[in-house]
């Protein structure tokens, strides 16, 4: 199975943010911004992997600014790491100044992605490498948010997840 790096799987989903989807304080809902991050991040997870995907788990999302009515926004979706069958895919979303065209973070996510067989069973996905110091940094950390995750839903042993552990305890 052929390795791939994180830029094959990028995409980019920019929309307008209508009133419709928003608040009583013309803001966006979080709902709507979480189903539109994770309509991006299976676009990526399978661009990844040319499988068909399904979420497994919405790892962490920081809603860090309002994103008003009438907001252009940008969600850019990538592999961070690939294990066996899963993907982690990092999600950072945008809006544009509507003056000066700037564009700030508002939010960013971690989805993870299981690619399955037309029956439903899991399915070995390529390896990922990382190029940027960026996609090494959150390459690096899927190991041990995985980690994490596994020692906190009892899938795991404390003292097996040595990733974590290196955090903690000096050699």
């Amino acid at each position: 199975m052929n390795t791939r790096t994180p830029k094959e799987s990028l995409t980019i989903l920019t929309d307008l943010v209508l009133p419709g989807e928003t608040n009583p304080l013309d803001n966006l809902f979080g709902g709507e911004l979480l189903a539109r991050m994770d309509r991006a991040s299976s676009i990526a997870a399978r661009r990844h992997c040319k499988r068909i995907v399904v979420t497994a788990t919405v790892n962490h999302v920081a809603f860090t600014k309002a994103v008003p009515v009438g907001s252009v926004l940008t969600i850019e979706a990538k592999v961070s790491r690939a294990f066996r069958s899963s993907m982690e895919i990092f999600v950072d979303v945008w809006i544009e100044d509507r003056e000066s065209g700037e564009r700030s973070k508002v939010n960013e996510g971690i989805y993870t992605f299981v690619a399955v067989n037309e029956m439903g069973t899991p399915v070995k996905v390529p390896e990922i490498i990382p190029e940027t110091d960026l996609e090494k940094e959150r390459f690096d950390g899927a190991l041990r948010r995985k980690q994490l995750s596994l020692v906190l839903s009892k899938k795991m042993k404390p003292s097996d997840a040595t990733e974590l552990r290196s955090l903690f305890i000096e050699d």
